[in-house]
């Protein structure tokens, strides 16, 4: 498990019609907060703010294709040669990170071929890291390559 120092953060939030707004920096809009967009939106803070990830070589919630299915993925940081690098899976604070949830996020894989697969709920956070298709578990993050073959 990985311990994660998130950053002091000052989210901008709007309410209309009782419901609560978070404005995502990435996708440059407004997101309905539900928990795990909490998650997902402190994650994304601690990754450019802390671990120095470049925000532009960061998607949030993109569409990709598994066999017939639809699916969205919750954040995927791409390597400064614009291949998927790492893929995060953020969850609710009060869902467990079972095999369940690292399941999906490898099931998201399939396509996307990462070096780096990351399961979160805000609280606990889990990385592994991907070679020949066998994953060994981390104790840290990685930092963000300097090149497009540091992986």
């Amino acid at each position: 498990m990985i311990k994660i120092e998130y950053p002091p953060y000052q989210p901008r939030i709007s309410k209309e019609d009782d419901k609560e707004f978070i404005f995502d920096e990435i996708r440059k809009r407004w997101v309905v907060l539900t928990p795990e967009e909490w998650v997902r939106q402190n994650f994304l803070q601690y990754l450019i703010h802390i671990k120095k990830y470049p925000a532009s070589l960061i998607a949030v919630e993109k569409e990709i294709n598994i066999g017939d299915l639809k699916k969205r993925f919750d954040i995927v940081v791409y390597g400064k040669d614009s291949t998927p690098w790492m893929i995060i899976e953020c969850k609710e604070m009060n869902v467990a990170l079972d095999q369940s949830v690292l399941d999906q996020v490898l099931r998201y894989n399939i396509n996307l071929q990462v070096s780096f697969l990351v399961i979160t709920n805000g609280i606990y956070c889990f990385a592994f890291k991907n070679e020949h298709g066998q994953l060994s578990a981390l104790s840290k993050l990685p930092s963000f390559p300097s090149s497009p073959s540091a992986v």
